[in-house]
């Protein structure tokens, strides 16, 4: 029973995201594609799922959404608190900007 309730939490969350994907590439590609930290190429595909197809790639068993910053710096800095969080938040920006998008093969 444990294992039900957290696939159908992997589910949900899959679902969420990928909606949550096309909403924002389809009001602002390239923001998107700088949020989610994807390629071009994937923010293409993501677009042009259809809802059965969304809900097909929901049920994976596997989380499709990660961390994008695994670097340490940045979580540090998203994880500020006290004065100067606007600041915080502009500079952890800069830093993830320069970081390599992760593209599928």
């Amino acid at each position: 029973m444990r294992n039900e309730k957290l696939l159908e939490e992997i589910r949900d969350a899959n679902l969420n995201y990928l909606l949550l994907s096309q909403t924002m590439i389809r009001e602002d590609r390239d923001a998107a594609v700088y949020r989610l930290g994807i390629s071009e190429g994937l923010a293409d595909l993501l677009n042009t799922l259809s809802p059965a197809q969304l809900l097909k790639m929901a049920g994976s068993s596997t989380l499709l959404c990660r961390f994008r910053y695994d670097h340490r710096l940045i979580l540090n800095l998203l994880n500020g608190h006290g004065k100067g969080r606007p600041m915080v938040q502009t500079h952890a920006a800069i830093v993830g900007a320069g970081l390599p998008v992760e593209a599928l093969s």
